[in-house]
């Protein structure tokens, strides 16, 4: 029920993340979602992509720094209340959401929101108790 998310560690420079993107095009790689988080010295690019494996190989083959994180992508009502329905509950039951971002997809009345908990699988097994759809990483591409 998790999936599988990249960073790429970049100098916050000029280029730097148009390279990133460009890589994974010329290997003809979908990225589903992304989140782009910075210092002054250097950002973290999270990313989901269909196939993790084949963007780790051409992206470390271009000398970028990787690495990799479990996070939970969860379906959540896209209306007023529907994030706050998921923060309520986690927060309740003691689990921290280190960050999330927002997954693109194109069905009314629904949205889905990328989680990094401090407790996945605790996270999973209670969002589940209380009927939230997972969507497992196989379907991410498939949306």
């Amino acid at each position: 029920m998790k999936a599988e998310q990249l960073s790429v560690f970049l100098e916050n420079r000029a280029g730097r993340l148009a390279e990133v993107i460009h890589t994974l095009a010329e290997a003809g790689l979908n990225i589903r979602a992304l989140s782009l988080a910075d210092t002054s010295d250097f950002g973290i690019l999270r990313m989901i992509v269909c196939d993790h494996e084949k963007a780790k190989t051409v992206l470390k083959e271009k000398g970028f720094t990787l690495g990799r994180t479990s996070v939970v992508a969860v379906e959540v009502p896209d209306k007023p209340g529907g994030l706050d329905s998921v923060l309520q509950l986690v927060s309740k039951n003691g689990i921290n959401v280190e960050y999330m971002y927002a997954f693109i997809q194109q069905e009314e009345g629904r949205a889905v929101m990328i989680f990094r908990f401090d407790k996945v699988d605790e996270a999973v097994e209670l969002l589940k108790r209380h009927e939230f759809t997972i969507i497992p990483a196989q379907r991410l591409c498939e949306i």
